[in-house]
């Protein structure tokens, strides 16, 4: 079930001023007022909380780069790069 975040349109509560939570599922119409004060509120478009299961260390690795195509570069100063071996 998605989290979907809120926020009031013009004043609101402590509860929705700068925002709030709220689970429901993805057919459910988008709530229109704040469940403590009824003020009119709007769903935030946020950017989503992906995991992949791997850390970000092994993604990152030279191998893993290697494997799928890509070419990693070094930063030597001046606007320089090298490619790595």
């Amino acid at each position: 079930m998605p989290t979907y975040v809120y926020r009031a349109t013009t004043g609101g509560c402590r509860f929705c001023k700068d925002s709030f939570d709220q689970k429901q599922g993805i057919n459910e119409a988008p709530l229109t007022k704040c469940p403590e004060c009824g003020t009119p509120i709007e769903r935030v478009i946020c950017v989503p909380f992906l995991k992949t299961g791997r850390s970000d260390k092994s993604v990152l690795s030279d191998s893993n780069l290697k494997k799928h195509g890509f070419t990693k570069l070094m930063n030597e100063g001046g606007g320089k790069f090298r490619k790595t071996p």
